[in-house]
């Protein structure tokens, strides 16, 4: 880095931090006197110049311009992906220097101090309570070794499970069959099924023991004694409900009390500094926070934000002689501004994040790469690698996280045990394609697929689909269908003629069952709840719905007849061809004509079933090749207000721009052609004859002979008039002369002046346009004379 680049604040310190200097110094000899023992503070390390700073003037409070940095994870998230970790030059000893936020930022690089002042000033800016604590921390925190914790990613939210409310009993319901099962045998057996289970409880207790004690690390012989730095939050500010702790090298937040944090030296803010008194034998845990208590916590100043604990015992005669020092000290006592530059991310850099748009973290079993969006040319933004054994060799499951993408994809999972896929899509597609779980993208192979339904509309909700049977989920029909469930059978070997058409081979339909919701609107016995086609053997089975006070349901089965719907055919109903138990016998379902209607409907509700059936497995070969091409060659969608990446508005633009440059140029040039008028009068032509040419530059100099001579009546004018004003002002002086007072003289004499002064100015304009006029005549004429637009046709024939 070059000094010179730096601002005057990086190479010297004004009168208010020289003199922050000397109390910090006179802080430090009190401190160490009383306190021998204990290790050296954090007050005024040296900065890029290797200048001294005190440590509060280097926070800059800053509020960025970017809504997800307003919350505190997304403040720590940012700042641990941003920058790169660089380790304490001693694990022991406190650093030499301490650079500025703006600094750290443009180096993309270093410790956990840098760190804890980047995020501790951005949630300061924030409105957070928030400090930068130094103190002692274990080995996996101050190395940012997380390969002893569990990937955030990985763990899994409990799920609250809601027991399904108990239907309340009929009084005349009835009794459920008695149950003949030994109840003895029933106790025996579930004896016998806990002691198993107790048993693989134990045993894998057991195992899982002995690998925590052989995954946990060796004894570490500096335990107590590494220096580390991070971010204290206080509850009360932006409704934070209890104190907690931040890391900034991982951007994690933890307990005050968490084993991870071995004792606290000192804290500080952009207002004061504070030093611990506690005793930190036991760590953090049982510390109190309240800064404003001087019994457990030192400050330096009095011009910090908490208020100090109020002690009963002291004098009021005290307390009114020190009044007066005690205000002039809190003035002069006040922290003077940062003297760091400000805070500043560009939104390309935010948009980047991780240096040179990459970043690799190792968990337990894990690894967690990230890409900055628009890296890469699939839209790949994550890729969570969990593995089987500590040493990264076996991989269990692989999570990758897309954004931008055109096909609206933004995860994919890999299971690489069970050899699934499954992608998940945002809302927008054409297909309403939701959820995608696969082993192959081959036709006719085990899948299932999620759609939003809202946007379909067929409702479907859930397709899953395999070699021999698809069973479809709906919601919201009109026509009340929830469930259909098809039943393929072995397709036929097709033989292929020889000039025949090449016609697909589809699988062969066995059963297509149907089911309804009930439809409040119809009476329960006839309003169908299921609805069972048995292609192969040309019967349909219905049954409907039950009543509330009922207990069974109506129930009919169809046997087609050969010829059924056919023009000109006779349909023949024997008493096979319905069969029926009706729960409520009436006439009207029994008579013929009921029956054959009712017939022909269903024939017409198979074959619009079957028509469905055609277009679903269409459908599901659309998707599928759909999805082929979109791995194939993915698309990225850019935002209009992207014009960076935007090329297709960028080349928009240019040619708008440049067209418009095109425009103006052909303006200025019209309003300099001094032949544009006299040739639009003849439309604009390419050539102009000789008598046309002739008469052009008769009209172009008579015009400009006719503007000279109006230019000259108009001064003329102009000076008659002032001639003849001042005459009339003479002639009233003259005749008032003797009546008028010494300061109406003073304004005539003014008067007088300015009007020989004006009379004076356009006497000379005239004379000078008088004597410029021929010449310009004169030029005019040779100008036309030379021109390519009438040059040629003056020449003599």
């Amino acid at each position: 880095m070059n000094v010179t680049d730096f601002p005057p604040s990086y190479k010297t310190n004004s009168e208010k931090e020289q003199m922050l200097l000397k109390l910090a110094e006179n802080f430090w000899h009190q401190y160490t006197h009383l306190y021998p023992e204990r290790k050296p503070l954090f007050l005024c390390p040296l900065n890029e110049c290797d200048v001294e700073k005190f440590v509060c003037t280097t926070m800059r409070p800053t509020l960025l311009p970017y809504s997800e940095l307003y919350n505190w994870n997304q403040c720590a998230q940012f700042v641990c992906e941003y920058l790169t970790m660089e380790p304490l030059s001693s694990p022991l000893e406190l650093p030499h220097s301490l650079f500025s936020s703006a600094t750290v930022l443009k180096r993309q690089s270093g410790n956990c101090f840098d760190f804890s002042v980047l995020l501790c000033s951005l949630l300061l800016g924030a409105g957070y309570d928030a400090y930068c604590v130094s103190g002692y921390a274990s080995l996996d925190m101050c190395l940012m070794d997380k390969t002893r914790s569990i990937c955030p990613l990985l763990k899994k939210k409990e799920e609250s499970i809601e027991e399904s409310p108990q239907k309340p009993l009929k009084k005349y319901s009835v009794k459920p069959p008695r149950n003949l099962v030994s109840k003895f045998e029933i106790q025996q057996k579930a004896k016998q099924q806990a002691k198993l289970e107790e048993d693989v409880r134990k045993e894998q207790e057991k195992v899982e023991k002995l690998q925590e004690e052989a995954e946990k690390p060796g004894l570490d012989k500096l335990h107590g004694l590494r220096v580390h730095c991070w971010v204290l939050v206080l509850s009360g500010k932006r409704e934070v409900p209890e104190n907690f702790f931040i890391d900034a090298l991982t951007g994690n937040s933890f307990a005050t009390d968490d084993e991870h944090f071995l004792g606290i030296e000192s804290v500080w803010n952009h207002e004061d500094y504070w030093v611990n008194m506690h005793d930190c034998h036991n760590g953090c845990k049982g510390m109190k926070f309240d800064l404003g208590d001087p019994v457990y916590w030192e400050y330096m100043l009095a011009g910090g934000s908490k208020p100090l604990l109020l002690i009963p015992d002291v004098e009021e005669e005290e307390e009114e002689v020190n009044e007066g020092n005690d205000l002039e000290s809190k003035k002069i006592l006040h922290i003077p501004p940062s003297w760091a530059l400000p805070i500043v991310i560009t939104p390309q850099e935010y948009e980047t994040r991780c240096p040179h748009g990459k970043k690799i973290l190792q968990y337990k079993k894990a690894k967690l790469e990230k890409w900055a969006p628009y890296l890469k040319g699939d839209g790949h933004v994550s890729c969570l690698t969990a593995y089987q054994d500590a040493e990264y060799l076996q991989e269990v499951e692989i999570q990758d996280c897309f954004q931008n993408r055109m096909d609206k994809l933004h995860m994919r999972q890999q299971n690489k045990v069970t050899r699934t896929n499954t992608e998940f899509f945002f809302p927008g597609r054409f297909d309403s394609l939701k959820v995608h779980e696969y082993q192959s993208l081959a036709t006719e192979t085990k899948r299932s697929m999620q759609f939003y339904s809202r946007s379909r509309l067929d409702g479907l909700l859930r397709r899953d689909d395999s070699p021999k049977q698809m069973t479809e989920i709906y919601e919201s029909r009109d026509d009340f269908l929830y469930y259909k469930h098809i039943v393929f059978g072995k397709r036929p070997k097709k033989v292929a003629i020889a000039g025949g058409p090449s016609e697909a081979n589809p699988r062969p339909i066995l059963k297509i069952i149907e089911r309804f919701y009930r439809n409040k609107e119809k009476p329960a016995n006839e309003d169908v709840a299921e609805r069972i086609f048995l292609l192969t053997e040309d019967r349909i089975h219905v049954r409907n719905h039950r009543e509330d006070d009922h207990i069974t349901t109506s129930y009919w089965e169809y046997l087609k007849p050969t010829n059924l719907g056919k023009k000109g055919v006779q349909d023949m109903l024997t008493p096979e061809t319905c069969i029926s138990y009706q729960v409520k016998p009436s006439e009207k379902l029994n008579k013929q004509l009921y029956v054959y209607q009712t017939l022909l409907n269903l024939h017409q509700a198979e074959q619009n079933s079957k028509d469905n059936v055609r277009k679903s497995e269409a459908e599901v070969l659309k998707i599928l090749a759909e999805r082929a091409q979109e791995e194939k060659d993915p698309k990225l969608t850019i935002s209009i207000y992207d014009t960076d990446r935007n090329e297709k508005n960028k080349e928009k633009r240019e040619a708008m721009e440049k067209a418009m440059q095109a425009e103006n140029h052909r303006h200025r040039l019209l309003d300099l052609d001094y032949l544009a008028p006299f040739l639009a009068k003849l439309g604009d032509p390419e050539k102009l004859t000789h008598h046309e040419a002739q008469q052009v530059k008769e009209n172009c100099l008579k015009d400009l002979k006719q503007r000279i001579t109006d230019k000259a009546n108009l001064m003329q004018a102009r000076f008659e008039k002032e001639t003849q004003e001042l005459q009339k002002k003479q002639q009233w002086y003259q005749q008032n002369q003797m009546s008028m007072s010494k300061d109406d003289e003073e304004a005539y004499l003014d008067y007088c002046s300015d009007a020989m002064f004006r009379i004076h100015i356009l006497e000379t304009r005239l004379n000078k346009h008088k004597e410029l006029a021929p010449h310009k005549y004169l030029a005019l004429e040779e100008r036309l004379n030379k021109d390519h637009r009438l040059r040629d046709p003056l020449l003599p024939s």
